[in-house]
């Protein structure tokens, strides 16, 4: 649940700080998502992956179908791919990946500082 949450979070947060701040701000917004809900290693990465990733693919999309794959033709044919549509699965990639280690970046600060606990019956 708390996996589900983070991703919708950081989806949320993203979109709305996107619509006033540069792109890059999606960095800054699944890293402190990271940062103030912390999981377990590839779940980090996969929550900031996931939520930025599948906005990003949405927004790449909705663009595309607006304005008829005119633009993500002309691009994807400077960039040597097939069509508009791997030009559009490229940029969620590309999203996704920054999201995925900005939130595991913030998730590893954070244990940094505050270490886990160690656990009952465990003698060191």
């Amino acid at each position: 649940m708390k996996f589900l949450l983070k991703i919708v979070l950081i989806a949320g947060t993203c979109y709305i700080a996107e619509l006033f701040f540069p792109w890059w701000i999606i960095v800054v917004c699944a890293f402190m998502i990271g940062l103030i809900m912390p999981t377990k290693g590839f779940n980090d990465f996969l929550s900031g992956f996931l939520g930025v990733g599948l906005l990003w693919l949405i927004f790449a999309w909705m663009i595309d179908i607006n304005t008829d794959s005119i633009l993500s033709r002309q691009i994807a044919s400077v960039l040597s791919l097939n069509n508009g549509l791997v030009l559009v699965a490229v940029t969620g990639l590309v999203g996704g990946l920054a999201g995925g280690f900005a939130c595991l970046a913030g998730s590893q600060l954070r244990r940094i500082f505050m270490p886990d606990a160690p656990k009952k019956g465990y003698v060191g």
